[in-house]
């Protein structure tokens, strides 16, 4: 025997280790001098939790390592160019700044995938693999009423994000879209302005029309939205209209059952996406129909009800909005074939847009409120009313 070290078994063990396990305290990490091939230790004292922090920061330095060496995706943005101002809005899936890239105004959203250290590597990898099919099909995408795509990076690790008081601290892989800034806010912000004073029925048709035409293009390319309501329309120049948010969006599954689980907002969501059935894109078709609803009559789906009473009234009652008189029939019928119960019942979106090409608004019928018809008219039977 060596007076340096113990026989245990044919193996050496080095005074130093020997030291080491006398250590309550001793880390992992205090072993680095012994050679992997002499190195022997007892389970009972390893740091696990220092042991998963140091995994943690190795996988990151490889991760970055693997991002700075990997050849450019054509949507990568150059953030050196990217400058990032204000929150305008926080959403499911993150925060939406105002900020300017290449001195151009731009909306930029860092998505929130959890704190560090909170998903798997496997998790992780998926997140990303699902981040990178959605925005190279996304940057494809060139139509007058969807929200024109800039570019995104994966895994910043150098943004300038303004501090506030309530903001929590990035992943250090955060992942940011940017896309053109819309000025004049929400669908929904237009209609809350409008609650009392009802938009002509010739805009009403037009929003209509501009949110179709978007959707239409979008089912043409098998992108599905997935969680169309008004909050996710932004209102552009002389009111037009553009799909926003693609958070939920995804390609279409070539068998429907790839497609399933409950993804959208409640009061929109289709009774086959409400049961986790199968679905396609025809949960949009409904969601517009609500959403066409709710443009007509500048209010609220539902009010008075709960999201547990909606869903099992939409589901089990075919419980839908109910349609004031003064809305003219061939807008009516519209809304009412889109959120048919059977999905192979509601009509494609390009056939949507057929529909409402053809309505005439020449001689008005928007919504009428009730001051509106016993200030006015309180001789004329309700009925037979036709607003601006």
């Amino acid at each position: 025997m060596g007076s340096k070290g113990n026989d245990m078994g044919g193996t050496t063990i080095p005074k130093e280790t020997q030291n080491q396990d006398r250590t309550p305290n001793s880390k992992v990490a205090g072993m680095g001098s012994i050679s992997s091939k002499d190195m022997v230790f007892r389970a009972d004292m390893i740091d696990l939790k220092t042991l998963d922090m140091q995994l943690e920061k190795h996988f990151s330095r490889v991760w970055s390592m693997s991002q700075n060496q990997r050849p450019k995706e054509e949507w990568e943005i150059d953030l050196s160019k990217l400058d990032i101002q204000k929150v305008i809005a926080h959403g499911t899936y993150g925060t939406v700044y105002k900020g300017a890239y290449d001195n151009k105004k731009v909306a930029v959203k860092l998505l929130d995938w959890g704190e560090d250290g909170l998903a798997t590597t496997a998790e992780t990898a998926a997140l990303r693999a699902s981040f990178r099919q959605e925005v190279a099909v996304w940057h494809k995408l060139e139509h007058p009423n969807v929200t024109k795509f800039v570019g995104a990076s994966m895994g910043a690790t150098n943004l300038k994000i303004p501090s506030t008081e309530d903001q929590n601290s990035l992943p250090s892989r955060a992942c940011c879209v940017v896309v053109e800034y819309i000025p004049c806010g929400t669908l929904k912000q237009l209609l809350i302005r409008h609650k009392k004073r009802k938009l002509p029925f010739k805009d009403v048709v037009q929003l209509a029309l501009d949110l179709s035409r978007g959707l239409s293009y979008l089912h043409s390319k098998k992108i599905v939205h997935r969680d169309v309501k008004t909050e996710n329309m932004l209102i552009g120049a002389h009111r037009s209209l553009k799909i926003a948010d693609f958070g939920v969006a995804r390609v279409e599954a070539q068998n429907p059952r790839d497609m399933t689980g409950e993804t959208g907002t409640l009061g929109y969501m289709a009774p086959e996406v409400l049961e986790g059935k199968p679905y396609n894109r025809r949960c949009d078709v409904y969601s517009f129909g609500i959403c066409l609803w709710e443009i007509y009559c500048c209010d609220m789906p539902y009010p008075n009800l709960s999201f547990v009473d909606v869903s099992s009234a939409v589901v089990r009652q075919n419980l839908r909005p109910s349609i004031p008189k003064c809305c003219p029939n061939s807008l009516a019928n519209v809304m009412r074939k889109c959120w048919d119960s059977n999905p192979s019942k509601r009509p494609e979106m390009h056939e949507v847009v057929k529909m409402l090409e053809a309505i005439d608004t020449s001689k008005g019928g928007g919504m009428i409120t009730r001051e509106y018809f016993f200030g006015c008219f309180c001789f004329r039977p309700f009925h037979r009313l036709r607003g601006p």
